[in-house]
């Protein structure tokens, strides 16, 4: 019987729903995450306001070593594409 695939044989983003996560350890898990993607892998960052200022921290922090494509834009959810190069 074959094996469900584990997150590092998956091309499937990973989903990351950043609206339950206490606001103090929102940052360093979304940046965890994005650091155990390998390249190539995405993430999906569901949060409940614009995740913009995350996207600016991000450039700074990791420059050139992903995309950012917004698949939902509010009113009340946003879903961002983070893609690892």
């Amino acid at each position: 019987m074959p094996q469900p695939p584990t997150p590092s044989d998956t091309t499937s983003p990973i989903e990351l729903d950043a609206r339950i996560i206490p606001p103090r350890d929102k940052h360093p898990k979304i940046f965890s995450t994005f650091d155990s993607l390998k390249s190539g892998q995405s993430m999906i960052l569901i949060n409940d306001h614009d995740p913009r200022p995350l996207r600016y921290q991000l450039a700074a922090e990791r420059p050139d070593s992903f995309e950012w494509a917004y698949q939902e834009e509010g009113p009340t959810v946003w879903r961002v594409r983070i893609d690892r190069k």
